[in-house]
Parts: C-alpha cells; sequence; structure tokens
C-alpha cells in the first residue's frame, strides 16, 4: 500500500478511536471522573465530527489509489463528489465489494449517502449554534463511521 494512503487509512482509524473515547467519555461516570466532567456533560457533537472525519480520511485513501489528490479550497466537497464520480457513478466500488463478499452486503450508494449524511450532519454540529448533538445521532454517525471506513480499507487492501 502506498504510504500516503497507508497514512490516510491510519487517520481514519485514529479518528474512529477518539470518536468511540469521546462516545464513552460522554456515558461512563468512572471515566467523568477521572477527567473531572461534569456528570451532565456530554460530547456527542464531538463523536459525529470525528466519525466524519474517519469517513473522509477513508475516502481520500481510496481516491489515492488512483493518484487523486483533493486539496482546498472546498477539500470536503471536492472529495465527496470525486468519490462520487469515481468510485460510485462508474460502478468501481460496487464491483470490488462484490469481490469481497459472496453475498453484496453493501453497495457503493450506501458508502455515498453515509458520506453524505455525515458531512452534513458534521457541518450542522459544528457550525451552527446549536444545542449539544444527543446520543442517537452521535451512536449513528460512529456506526456509519465504522461500517464506511471497514468497507473502504477491504477495497484498498488493508
Amino acid at each position: 500500500m502506498d504510504s500516503q494512503v497507508e497514512i490516510f487509512v491510519k487517520r481514519a482509524n485514529n479518528e474512529l478511536l477518539a470518536a468511540e473515547a469521546l462516545r464513552k467519555l460522554s456515558e461512563e461516570i468512572k471515566y467523568k471522573g477521572e477527567f473531572s466532567i461534569p456528570q451532565n456533560e456530554t460530547f456527542y457533537s464531538s463523536v459525529i465530527s470525528h466519525s466524519y472525519y474517519a469517513i473522509f480520511y477513508a475516502a481520500k485513501a481510496i481516491l489515492l489509489t488512483k493518484n487523486i489528490r483533493t486539496t482546498s479550497p472546498n477539500i470536503h466537497r471536492t472529495t465527496y463528489d470525486l468519490f462520487d464520480k469515481t468510485f460510485v457513478k462508474t460502478g468501481v466500488l460496487d464491483k470490488k465489494l462484490l469481490q469481497i463478499y459472496t453475498d453484496i452486503v453493501v453497495k457503493a450508494g450506501d458508502l455515498l449517502e453515509i458520506f453524505k449524511d455525515e458531512k452534513w450532519k458534521r457541518g450542522n454540529f459544528t457550525y451552527q449554534v446549536i444545542a449539544q448533538a444527543n446520543k442517537t445521532p452521535a451512536d449513528d454517525s460512529l456506526k456509519n463511521a465504522k461500517l464506511f471506513v471497514a468497507n473502504i480499507s477491504k477495497v484498498i487492501g488493508d
């Protein structure tokens, strides 16, 4: 695996670890005590953000396998659009997923929808002045990110 691809896969997995740690810190009293965090304090918006970044870095990794680099400005939009154009609309990702699974477990369109939804949630909970996210969207984001990263990693050959 190319070293830059590997770096982005590692970053994706690191973001998953951060999201999981923040979820546990939001829910488990023993961890809150260790860090002197009030019991009613949660970090679910950060779970959503880190989950999105796991997806984002996995998408950047698979794009690099085709020597496609995304940069600012609009790096998030560009990464999403190029992931769609290069892997979803062409059917390449579905073919690779079929090679991995005897029965199709997930389709490229499903992964694209996860990317789109989590991109929206990350923007909404990061940039809008709204209350802290609650457990349900945070758990959904973490589950989606794990699914996305696991499947992209399998396609890349990690």
